[in-house]
This record gives C-alpha cells, structure tokens and sequence, in this order.
C-alpha cells in the first residue's frame, strides 16, 4: 500500500481532482501510459499501475470529439486504477476529471516532463515498497562509507558516532535504524522521523545532532556497506589480526562485510572506525593491506627455498 498524501507530497503533484482513498494499493514501483488504452487496446492493460498521461496521450484525447473522447474515457475509468498522473503541467479535459471524480480516482498535475516524472517516481516507489526491517543499531556516514555500528546496550554505540560527528562525518541514525532492502544486494537505512537527528547519551539525555553541529552533520539516509559490532574485550577470545579472512553478516538476505571490534580503555574507536571505512574503500577498489603483505612473504619464502 501508498500512503496517497506522502506519494503526491513527495513528487511535488498537484491534485486535480481528490479521492477519499488515503492508500493506494500499488504493489511495484511501475508505471503505464495509457496510449494503447486510448484507442481502443485494452488485452494487456496493467490498470493496477498507477496511469501517466503525457503530451502524446494528451494531444491524442484532445484530437477526439467530445463524444468520442467520452466513450474512451469511460471506459479506461471502468478499470480500478489506483491514480491518474498528468505531466507537463497540462490541464486535462473538464469530462476527464468528472469521470475521474465518479469513479473516486485521484488526478494529479506534474509541472516536469513525464519521462523525468517516471524516472523519480519509480525511485520513490521503489523506496517505498522495498521490503523492511529495523535494528537497534547506530548508522553513520564515514568517507562515503554507510557503517551499521551494533552491539549490545551500552557498549558505547553512540558515544563512538558522536565523536564521528566532532570529526566531521555524518549521522543518519541513532539507536533504532529502519533498513530497506531496495534491491537484491543493496540496503538503505535511515532514521524514524520521530526520533531523526536525536541522540541518546548517558549521563546527558537527549541532543539534537543537527542543532548542535549544524546541517552537515547529518543525512536522512544512506547505503550500509559495512557493519562493525562492538563487543567488551573478552582476554580469552582471538580476534582477527591480520584480515586475511574476511567474515560477513546477512541482513535481509542481504551480505555485507562484518568486522568485530573489541571495546577497552584506551582505544579509540572513532578513529578505529575511519580506519575501517577507509580500508572498506581501498578494498572497493582492488587493494587489500593483508593480501599485499601475505603475497610479499610468500616471495621471500619462494626466494629463501
């Protein structure tokens, strides 16, 4: 389901014609223009989609009679669709928006071409309708680096992201992350709206990121690349020295590096975490530290023998 008043908001439509649906009950983040409709072709109509009228459908409706375009119209209204976009800033015909009116079919104006309405619309939906989860977590930007920082309660989550933020990276969420899976390997993030660009430190309360740092220090939402789970220093457990292993984590189906991070007086895990994204990148893009070192030893190995 759409949220009607969200979808029109978002897109910046104007409404034409009201409906008393406050959801539509769209499913895809795809789109019909109903050209094929208009003449007469109705054996593949996808009226579940929401409609899109631009200069050609338009020039073409306006080109019949009155009572031709009637009997047209009457009959693509016949179909439930969930809503009617008009694009190019066109004004559609008075009978348009009466049948529209009959049948409680929402009709909206778009001011920009129906190609670009299209375009930013499927964005929208995809968003929107992208299967979703949330986890008790802290999401920040490092680099251009989405890093998921989880651990149990009071391992000092936040306190790490603040010290991010007086770094000059950027926060998206804190303590309850809503992640998106928009595609098969891709997942977003971002905040409730209730509780975006608040922060919860002990012994403090609740701040506002944005109020405090100003504007750059936050963003409404971002990719998660990499997750890094903090975890009290355990002196019998073995952590990972060298990184040749690299483990992962699934969240929605979705696999995403996973680093486990030991948390102790003494260390800095603000700059640890930079290091990470940092090294996440370089990794992106070919290099990895510990396969350079291992491949040298080996040649020194190869040498000595």
């Amino acid at each position: 389901m759409v949220d009607a008043a969200a979808f029109a908001e978002a897109l910046k439509l104007t409404v034409l014609s009201p409906s008393t649906r406050k959801e539509w009950d769209i499913s895809l983040a795809e789109f019909n223009r109903p050209g094929l409709e208009f003449v007469g072709y109705y054996d593949y109509f996808a009226y579940e989609r929401p409609q899109v009228i631009g200069k050609g459908e338009m020039t073409f409706l306006e080109s019949l009679s009155e009572s031709d375009r009637n009997e047209r119209l009457s009959k693509f209204f016949s179909y439930p669709i969930p809503c009617l976009i008009i694009c190019r800033g066109m004004t559609p015909p008075k009978d348009l928006l009466e049948m529209a009116g009959a049948k409680d079919i929402a009709v909206l104006q778009s001011q920009i071409s129906t190609t670009q309405f299209i375009v930013d619309a499927i964005l929208y939906l995809s968003r929107v309708l992208a299967p979703s989860t949330t986890m008790h977590a802290v999401l920040v930007n490092v680099y251009g680096v989405g890093i998921l920082i989880t651990g149990e309660s009071g391992v000092g989550k936040s306190e790490a992201a603040l010290e991010l933020i007086k770094r000059g990276h950027q926060l998206v969420a804190d303590d309850v992350v809503e992640i998106r899976r928009v595609t098969n390997n891709r997942l977003i993030g971002t905040a409730p709206q209730t509780v975006r660009h608040f922060m919860e430190i002990r012994g403090i309360g609740i701040i506002n990121i944005r109020a405090m740092y100003g504007i750059s220090s936050v963003m409404m939402n971002t990719a998660i690349d990499l997750e890094v789970h903090l975890e009290t220093w355990k002196d019998q457990k073995e952590y990972d020295r060298l990184g040749l292993d690299e483990e992962t984590t699934a969240i929605m189906g979705v696999s995403i590096p996973h680093l486990v991070m030991p948390v102790k007086p003494g260390r800095n895990l603000a700059i640890i975490i930079e290091v990470a994204a940092r090294n996440y990148g370089l990794k992106q893009m070919g290099y990895s530290a510990a396969w350079e070192l291992d491949r040298r030893l080996n040649e020194m190995m190869g040498i000595k023998e």
